[in-house]
């Protein structure tokens, strides 16, 4: 099993910001929201996106929820900028809204939320628990958890195949992104031990394809 190797906990420069949205993540964006629609068939109500980088995954929550209301947080800032530059050209600024916010310490008060979603940002954090109990403290009893990220490969030569598949067609810094994201991912063991500690069943965090893990439940 590759040791985890962490990458810096916010990606905050101007260029980080444009590598990252330049990076064809459409695909997995797309198949991210059909998911969570699928497990919570909800289409309205007040929902948080963690780490929302440039805010691809709120816009594609808007398209196809008309009644849903967006509250979008990440810690950097260069990337806030971008994604406000997307939010306005997709023409969803009265249904979104973005905050600068630590998602290791909400401002939100407990049971705010309908639904908090959260894609690829728990490999960024040296220590994912407290990032996830803030998750769970604000959602709403019933109410749903839907978090995913990237799966930490087994061997070296298995994380060089999923470079070398998923990206064939990027610049050398984002496939040296993509590479680092992988080596700093939690392995579906380590997310099954967090989601325990929080009171929830191993059964809640699944390997949803091969390089993916999803954490699936509604609060009780």
């Amino acid at each position: 099993m590759l040791l985890r190797i962490l990458e810096p906990e916010v990606m905050d420069t101007p260029e980080d910001a444009r590598d990252y949205d330049a990076m064809d993540h459409s695909a997995v964006n797309k198949a991210f929201v059909a998911d969570f629609l699928l497990a919570f068939p909800i289409g309205f109500g007040s929902i948080l996106d963690v780490g929302t980088g440039t805010a691809r995954i709120p816009i594609q929550l808007a398209m196809q929820c008309p009644h849903m209301q967006i509250v979008a947080i990440d810690l950097a800032e260069e990337m806030l900028i971008v994604a406000r530059k997307n939010i306005g050209d997709a023409g969803f600024g009265e249904r979104i809204r973005i905050e600068l916010a630590n998602g290791r310490n909400l401002q939100h008060t407990n049971e705010t939320f309908s639904a908090v979603v959260s894609n690829s940002i728990i490999h960024h954090i040296p220590e994912p628990f407290d990032c996830l109990a803030e998750i769970v403290r604000v959602c709403r009893t019933d109410g749903c958890l839907f978090v995913r990220d990237l799966l930490r490969p087994k061997t070296l030569e298995d994380l060089q195949h999923l470079v070398q598949t998923y990206a064939v067609g990027a610049n050398p810094q984002q496939r040296q992104l993509f590479s680092q994201s992988l080596r700093a991912a939690l392995t579906l063991e380590e997310m099954q031990q967090l989601v325990d500690r929080l009171g929830f069943g191993a059964e809640c965090v699944q390997q949803t394809s091969d390089r993916h893990w999803t954490f699936s439940t509604r609060k009780s």
